[in-house]
């Protein structure tokens, strides 16, 4: 089978489709910079700055707090995507994005800025999680903004490839902040990165965020949603209306990303912290493994939208769910070797079946609703996955861990989530092609 296209060949787009393309890659790489600084800073630091009593008293508890603070942001991803939804949906998938990506921005900031525990007590975790939650409210209006605005400008043959460029901003804003946190541990020493070291990376934002602004700002609104806006056909009420014929199909998106969510924030968050503390492996080194990993999980991606274009969403992503299944309990064996080449290596393969089980959502999830809800419905099931997924992954994995002394059931727990997305996937009828506009949807 030949391989295909790696890229839109840039001959055959217009200035606008490739304007659209770099604006949602940017926009939401920046995005989610923002969000996985605050969940890798959460395995490595955060525990003793603002759970500091008990921090002393039991550091292993403190730890699972701290990483418990990730799964909270992920219940208020629903709300986001509710609001974002209903005025995506009447009026217009750009504003919103920019709206998620400001707040987003402001947030973590905010974070960089907040007094620890020592310094103001009580009101350091309560505030952290405070900012926490309104992360977790941009993030949940982020995702399907993006996935529309790349997918409803794409060709029709190519709307996989097209609807990857949203998501490689995952494993970019990984990669962003992985690299940023690094910089910081290798230019600091231990007591200066956990003094003012880790600020950095959360008042970097505010440069990001201004550019994504910019970028954000100078593109054309969806075809899709003019064209309904024009023919007076947006819905009154998006989410009664999602719910009242739609209900299927938000399920099934929530099952389908639960695998890959839970499966990417191990990547994300718990085994940076499993390297360096169980493993006791040098965090630079660590940092460096998950981003050779985000570099994979980017190239998989782009490859798994493109891939989708040829053999269908379904199964591809059933390919993708099946490769994440058999590799869970070899990769915990490697990674418990404790050889930081071998512990990359492990990661790296693992975001084969994580590129496969994500490019082709975007597409997929925007073919399986009508426009006049389309947005509240890719961003609720995506939300909702993602609280059954990621929300508390890195938590019960360290709880796992902690339980039983092994590695191994941490595997069997993803491989439980992969046979449940598998089966999600599976359940679409294969909606790759389909009309996109108001003709044949509403």
């Amino acid at each position: 089978m030949a391989a295909p296209t790696s890229a839109p060949s840039r001959a055959a787009l217009s200035k606008e489709e490739r304007k659209v393309l770099w604006s949602t890659l940017a926009g939401t790489s920046i995005e989610w910079y923002d969000f996985f600084i605050y969940a890798q800073a959460a395995g490595l630091v955060l525990a003793p700055l603002f759970f500091e009593p008990l921090s002393k008293d039991s550091p292993g508890l403190a730890t699972i707090i701290s990483l418990a603070t990730i799964g909270i942001s992920f219940l208020f991803r629903p709300l986001g995507a509710i609001v974002a939804g209903r005025f995506g949906d009447r009026l217009g998938r750009k504003k919103m994005l920019v709206f998620t990506l400001v707040t987003m921005g402001a947030a973590t900031a905010l974070i960089g800025l907040l007094p620890t525990y020592t310094e103001i007590g009580l009101a350091a975790p309560i505030v952290l999680m405070l900012l926490r939650i309104v992360q977790g409210f941009s993030a949940g209006g982020e995702w399907g903004g993006a996935a529309l605005m790349s997918v409803e400008h794409a060709p029709v043959n190519r709307r996989g490839l097209f609807g990857a460029y949203p998501q490689i901003g995952v494993p970019i804003g990984m990669i962003l902040a992985t690299g940023v946190l690094w910089t910081m541990t290798t230019v600091t020493t231990p007591e200066q990165f956990e003094a003012w070291g880790w600020r950095v990376p959360f008042l970097v934002s505010v440069l990001l965020v201004g550019i994504g602004y910019a970028i954000r700002r100078s593109v054309e609104e969806s075809p899709v949603f003019k064209e309904m806006l024009e023919r007076k056909k947006a819905s009154s009420a998006p989410l009664r209306d999602l719910f009242r014929r739609n209900a299927k199909q938000v399920l099934l998106t929530a099952l389908i990303f639960v695998a890959n969510n839970a499966a990417g924030y191990l990547v994300i968050a718990y085994f940076i912290s499993y390297g360096t503390k169980v493993l006791e492996m040098p965090r630079p080194s660590v940092l460096l493994a998950a981003v050779f990993a985000s570099l994979g999980w980017l190239i998989f991606t782009l490859y798994g939208g493109a891939l989708s274009d040829r053999l269908g969403r379904v199964r591809t992503f059933q390919i993708g769910y099946a490769f994440v299944f058999v590799w869970m309990l070899p990769m915990f064996w490697l990674i418990d070797l404790g050889n930081i080449i071998v512990f990359a290596l492990a990661l790296f393969v693992l975001t084969f079946g994580l590129g496969l089980s994500y490019g082709p959502m975007s597409a997929m999830y925007a073919e399986m609703f009508p426009v006049s809800v389309r947005y509240s419905g890719v961003s609720i099931g995506y939300a909702l996955g993602a609280i059954l997924g990621g929300a508390f992954a890195p938590m019960i994995a360290e709880l796992l861990m902690q339980k039983t002394g092994w590695s191994g059931s941490i595997g069997i727990y993803i491989m439980v989530l992969a046979v449940v997305s598998f089966a999600g996937a599976s359940a679409v009828k294969e909606p790759k092609g389909v009309d996109l506009g108001i003709a044949k949807n509403d």
